[in-house]
């Protein structure tokens, strides 16, 4: 089968998985985005509005911590320096 004789087959099948992929839910969602769904379009505001919130937020908790993350650093190296130390306290006996 060469020629243009390979064509009928072929856009049968384009065809039929067309029309299959219309009534998947992958079909659906493409129409409506492709057709400017209006629900669709005000999902897509209140998700940029609540990315921005959320951002906001991110951006408030880091300068929070921003001058606290030395403070941390150091109050972690000292917790790990006293457990370090009463594990050497705590040693059986003869151990060594």
């Amino acid at each position: 089968m060469r020629g243009p004789e390979i064509l009928i087959p072929l856009v049968f099948f384009v065809t039929a998985g067309g029309v299959a992929m219309m009534y998947t839910p992958l079909g659906r969602a493409l129409a409506r985005r492709l057709g400017g769904n209006k629900e669709a379009t005000a999902d897509l505001e209140d998700l940029r509005a609540e990315v921005a919130d959320l951002r906001a937020e991110l951006d408030d908790t880091r300068a929070r911590l921003g001058g606290g993350i030395e403070e941390l650093h150091g109050r972690l190296d000292f917790a790990e320096r006293m457990l370090a130390q009463g594990k050497e306290k705590n040693a059986l006996p003869g151990a060594r």
